[in-house]
């Protein structure tokens, strides 16, 4: 009994660890609310409001093409967007500086990407009705330029059957934050209520995989949520309403995000033929004659990078989720930034904080190890006990308690300080898979007395294998280190965890890897001296 408490309690510890995480997201434990998606009626010329009608999720009615016109680009150091005329959809959003790939002779990241852009991202409908085809522009400018500090105006000017609109994008050098002003009004005579909606779109952003999932995400009531199902989203799509803070495309490190300054309306979100969809519609707005109505957004469409993010409006922040531990992940990603700045290189510095982080828990592990040997010298008289009050369960807890009192030992002391250590270990694996300074970044980039390229770049697994390989090696050490309590057959099970780990850890990001090896290479020569000081 005592052998399988102890072997169920560590792959509990195993799973609470490194497996909810995954379980949770791609074994389907996360409820999915299904709801029917509506839209109003095409009918423009009324001052009625137009009636609902059902939309099938699973048509696959082709992308709607632009209208006539030319593409304006907008140059900031941050990124390089191209825009069409033909009512101000995208074109692309190339990420300055940041590249698809590690490889040296890789492009640098497109948000839109070729396949996407036929979805006419950042476009209106109005009413259902694409606004890009369906109105004829003008614009203000040909193109824009940005530098340092500098922001400037994009207006594009449409007629679409007597409703005229007036778009008017406004550009920070200093962020991927784009606000937008949209203003109706109707010609002499004309009277609408339209529903208007905003269009996002994006293939799957370069290094998505099983750790780094495209996602549609959301903010409903200051609440942040995410869904990462392709089935569901291609088959039957999805729907949110309510107070909605934010709406739009994410993975680990990149949001292609909308957030209305109302924060009331619907978002429906599917996939189709490869590219994610979300749109967001706003409520019905009434527009007549020489009485302009205007309606205020924002669009994220970058990097997530903190800094920027916390000055964006609407909780945009809340898009880098650290999960449950999130107040603990903060303060050791600061730390871990900390570290960067002195070594200049990130691997080094996740072995940097890995010291720290042992460090402060050194007495919780020292105690725990000193319990460790305490149990072991016990063994022979627990074994004796259990032999004779094994059929009676109440007598043999009674001795076993009676034997931890006479030795001082408490069974809970070597479980505990892990079980403390626990939360910090979760907060460490979420801030290091959710960090985007760890794009990229490298470590050792080419291994030792070759050209092949190594861990050039924390963020994916590594292309070799050696280090979840090394990280099995040293945990495998660890189980032969351990003192032998319990039976042959538990002590088998326990040498299992180390060939269930590797496995898992083959795919891991390699940073995470990086941070488990040091981990167990530390705990080793903990181990080594606190057990050799006890003896």
């Amino acid at each position: 009994m005592e052998n399988k408490r102890i072997i169920v309690a560590t792959v509990i510890c195993f799973v609470i660890l490194v497996g909810w995480q995954y379980v949770a997201e791609h074994m389907g434990w996360v409820p999915k609310q299904q709801e029917i998606v509506q839209t109003e009626s095409t009918d423009m010329q009324t001052a009625a409001a137009p009636e609902p009608a059902q939309i099938d999720l699973k048509d696959t009615t082709p992308f709607y093409a632009p209208g006539e016109g030319k593409n304006i680009v907008v140059k900031t150091p941050l990124y390089t967007a191209t825009f069409h005329s033909a009512g101000g959809v995208l074109e692309s959003f190339v990420l300055n500086g940041i590249a698809e790939n590690s490889s040296p002779d890789s492009p640098m990241l497109d948000m839109i990407g070729e396949s996407a852009k036929s979805a006419s991202p950042m476009g209106l409908l109005i009413n259902g009705q694409p606004s890009w085809n369906k109105a004829e522009w003008k614009i203000s400018a040909d193109n824009l330029t940005l530098e340092n500090a500098d922001k400037k105006t994009l207006v594009f000017e449409g007629d679409m059957d007597g409703l005229l609109i007036r778009r008017e994008l406004t550009f920070d050098a200093s962020t991927y934050l784009i606000g937008e002003k949209v203003t109706y009004d109707a010609k002499d005579g004309k009277a609408f209520i339209a529903r208007v909606g905003y269009t996002i779109a994006g293939s799957e952003y370069s290094s998505s995989s099983t750790y780094n999932p495209m996602q549609v995400v959301w903010n409903l009531e200051e609440s942040y949520d995410k869904d990462s199902d392709v089935g569901t989203l291609t088959e039957e799509g999805m729907v949110k309403s309510g107070n909605l803070y934010f709406a739009g495309l994410a993975n680990n490190y990149f949001l292609n995000a909308v957030a209305p300054a109302s924060k009331n309306g619907l978002m429906k979100a599917r996939i189709q033929n490869n590219v994610w969809r979300v749109a967001y519609e706003e409520q019905p707005v009434t527009v007549n004659a020489g009485s302009p109505v205007s309606q205020s957004l924002s669009w994220w469409i970058g990097p997530k990078k903190a800094e920027l993010l916390e000055k964006a409006p609407n909780e945009l922040i809340k898009s880098i989720h650290y999960g449950f531990f999130g107040i603990l992940a903060k303060p050791l990603l600061w730390l871990l930034s900390f570290f960067q700045s002195f070594v200049v290189n990130w691997g080094v510095a996740i072995i940097l904080l890995t010291v720290f982080i042992k460090i402060i828990f050194w007495p919780l592990t020292k105690k725990s190890y000193k319990s460790m040997e305490q149990m072991k010298k016990i063994a022979p008289q627990m074994e004796e006990v259990k032999k004779k009050y094994g059929s009676d369960r109440q007598a043999l807890s009674r001795e076993m308690m009676q034997l931890y009192r006479t030795y001082n030992i408490n069974p809970m002391s070597g479980c505990l300080p892990i079980l403390v250590q626990l939360p910090v270990f979760i907060a460490l694996y979420n801030a290091l898979l959710n960090s985007e300074n760890l794009r990229h970044a490298e470590f050792i980039t080419y291994l030792p007395f070759t050209d092949i390229l190594w861990l050039a770049d924390l963020s994916v697994k590594d292309p070799l294998y050696i280090t979840p390989l090394v990280m099995g090696a040293t945990m495998f050490l660890q189980q032969w280190l351990s003192p032998a309590v319990g039976d042959p057959t538990q002590r088998k099970v326990m040498m299992l965890m180390p060939v269930i780990f590797t496995f898992m850890f083959l795919n891991f990001p390699s940073g995470l890897v990086v941070y488990w090896l040091a981990n167990n290479v530390l705990s080793i020569a903990q181990q080594w001296w606190t057990l050799r000081k006890v003896r």
